[in-house]
């Protein structure tokens, strides 16, 4: 499994015919730079999740911002069918990948101290960095499935037998590593993409954040949780833009705002693993499934600028219409929305019947959401098509354009930009939350409200600017736990935590009933966890228990 986890990247690419089949042998691990590569192969997890279709499905889907669009092989997770069984891929998917992705760091882990010519700090630098990713693969593991196998060591034998270890212990491996991790990381790297502390400290708030109301929790989860999320924003030169449309700007996804990104590349040879597995679940296709469908309207086609539209998630009413109502005072529905399609395809703008000549010349608007209601005559009157919310379908609709990739090779390709997958603004948000929690609301709003005026809009003059500012601040007396994660779903928008945040606030019912009309008739209680992947229990000697409800 170790082999598998390191040779994985460098030994797949889906164009190619050839099996490409590794020389390296066990004991080149047992080298200085057979370690270096161990640790840098323990990162290979993460793209199994981040901006895959399988971490955002499992993520986004099935929850109360997000739904059906029309395309899309996964409709049962969002829907809470029987489908929605042991057999689930993505579920098999990430359980194996995360696996064998704990396995490669407990290689490191484990072989550290007999490594020749590897100096004291190098050693604890690459164990925390492994501490730090086990912790993370854990984490996720132990939010979508409740208890778990936890292996600390390295395999070294085949093994037949597994079982679930309890939730609180899986919590306590996790806080361990990451305690680990917080003291031994550096506070910045020379290697983008590479843990260091303020990251170990970013997801050890969440891990504190989200242990304080489970079963395992203790006192003060909440207290740490504003800890650390607190050193995050005070203790290092992170900071939160002052325009919330530069925080995803493809080519700044490494900014002041940034704690620690998954990395991609425009090498294919190294964005998928379908070496391992022949499928396309894990590539980075998250500028794909927020997009309405453009491409075959009057005056466009598909091209790299607008991105492949395959209308996986549709948002609901209520993300539009309730989360996003202000749009007077708060920039984010649009900087991070596309509502507005410019003319690229002189062959399909339509003619005027009168004048037989073209209704709009390419660079001109073709398709515009004004994001209200407008008469029957305005649309009449304009020469592009303009859709209302009432014509909103399941492949037309506002764009989450958070992801948009326009450096793909073409429109087939994988994206190529890294996933920003912890940033300062979570930092704030888990402060506030936590402080709440613990009673010191007067410093939770102040947190809440300075992460709101980041996102005011900007005035034409400094006055009007301002006012915008004081209309984004909340006092004492609105802050609640459904304010905290109306807040988050504005801020964190389409970032694979809302099913997470849902599950861990015991909302997921309440809201998936009230806001989701495909899932919310079908969700049960047990849905707050996902089946243990049939697989697992298949091959494993001794019985291995499913979660209740599958």
């Amino acid at each position: 499994m170790l082999l598998l986890g390191v040779v994985a990247l460098p030994s797949c690419n889906n164009l190619l015919d050839e099996e490409v089949v590794s020389g390296v042998t066990d004991d080149f691990y047992n080298t200085k730079a057979g370690f270096e590569s161990a640790v840098n192969a323990a990162y290979v997890g993460m793209r199994s999740f981040y901006s895959s279709e399988r971490g955002m499905t499992l993520t986004v889907f099935g929850t109360d911002t997000y739904t059906n669009g029309s395309d899309g092989g996964f409709k049962y997770v969002n829907q809470y069918t029987a489908q929605l069984d042991a057999r689930y891929a993505h579920v098999n998917e990430v359980w194996n990948d995360f696996y064998v992705a704990i396995n490669t760091c407990n290689a490191v882990v484990d072989r550290a101290d007999t490594i020749p010519d590897l100096d004291e700090q190098t050693k604890n630098e690459r164990v925390a960095e492994a501490r730090f990713l086990r912790a993370h693969y854990y984490f996720i593991l132990v939010q979508l499935f409740g208890p778990v196998p936890l292996k600390v060591h390295e395999n070294t034998k085949i093994e037949t037998e597994a079982t679930r270890a309890p939730v609180k212990e899986v919590y306590q491996s996790i806080v361990g590593d990451l305690q680990y991790a917080v003291k031994n990381l550096p506070e910045s790297q020379p290697e983008v993409g590479r843990a260091a502390r303020p990251a170990a400290e970013q997801l050890l708030a969440r891990v504190y954040l989200t242990r304080a109301s489970s079963a395992a929790a203790e006192a003060d989860d909440y207290a740490h949780a504003a800890e650390y999320a607190g050193h995050v924003i005070h203790n290092y030169d992170f900071q939160l833009l002052d325009d919330v449309g530069k925080v995803f700007e493809q080519g700044n996804e490494h900014n002041a705002e940034s704690v620690w990104t998954v990395q991609y590349t425009t090498d294919p040879l190294y964005n998928n693993d379908e070496g391992v597995r022949n499928d396309n679940t894990s590539e980075n296709y998250a500028s794909r499934f927020f997009l309405m469908q453009y491409d075959v309207l009057p005056g466009m086609l598909r091209d790299l600028k607008n991105g492949t539209p395959w209308k996986r998630f549709t948002p609901t009413p209520f993300l539009l219409d309730t989360l996003y109502r202000d749009r007077v005072n708060d920039d984010r529905y649009d900087k991070w929305f596309t509502s507005v399609w410019y003319a690229n395809n002189a062959g399909s703008i339509p003619q005027d019947p009168a004048t037989h000549q073209p209704k709009f010349k390419v660079g001109d608007t073709a398709i515009w959401l004004p994001g209200h209601e407008v008469s029957d005559a305005f649309i009449a009157s304009k020469p592009y098509l303009v859709v209302p919310p009432r014509n909103y379908t399941q492949k037309l609709y506002p764009s989450l354009n958070k992801f948009d990739d326009a450096l793909r090779a073409d429109n087939q390709a994988s994206g190529v930009r890294p996933f920003i997958a912890f940033r300062l603004a979570e930092d704030y948000l888990i402060a506030a939350e936590a402080l709440m929690k613990t009673g010191k609301t007067a410093e939770a709003v102040r947190y809440i409200n300075t992460l709101r005026e980041r996102a005011a809009k900007p005035g034409a003059t400094p006055a009007e600017t301002g006012e915008h500012k004081k209309a984004m601040d909340i006092t004492a007396a609105q802050l609640n736990m459904d304010f905290i994660l109306d807040e988050r779903g504005r801020e964190l928008i389409g970032e694979q935590f809302r099913w997470f945040d849902l599950v861990r606030t015991h909302q997921l019912l309440t809201r998936v009933r009230a806001y989701n009309p495909d899932g919310g008739p079908n969700i049960k209680d047990f849905h707050v966890l996902r089946p243990i992947p049939q697989d697992q229990i298949d091959r494993t000697t001794n019985e291995f228990p499913q979660n209740e409800g599958y």
